[in-house]
């Protein structure tokens, strides 16, 4: 009941604001939050990564079969 009245006179002072414990409750919440989406973040990257040099792989193999057809044997 005390910090009822408490926060209640320190609003009507015209004090606007955020308690300490508010801000760390928040910079708590962004960490839990960050530390669950970094690993997200780093296993999408790295699978876009293995598509793109499987896609890669694939050219460089058409482009090969692409050679052969027209000259008969592959480039050294």
């Amino acid at each position: 009941m005390m910090r009822l009245i408490g926060k209640q006179l320190k609003r009507q002072n015209g004090q606007k604001g955020f308690t300490l414990i508010e801000l760390m409750i928040v910079v708590a919440i962004i960490g839990i939050l960050a530390a669950i989406a970094i690993p997200q973040f780093t296993k999408y990257r790295s699978r876009a990564n293995n598509s793109a040099a499987l896609a890669d792989a694939r050219n460089v193999r058409t482009d090969m079969e692409g050679f052969f057809a027209e000259w008969q044997h592959y480039p050294n």
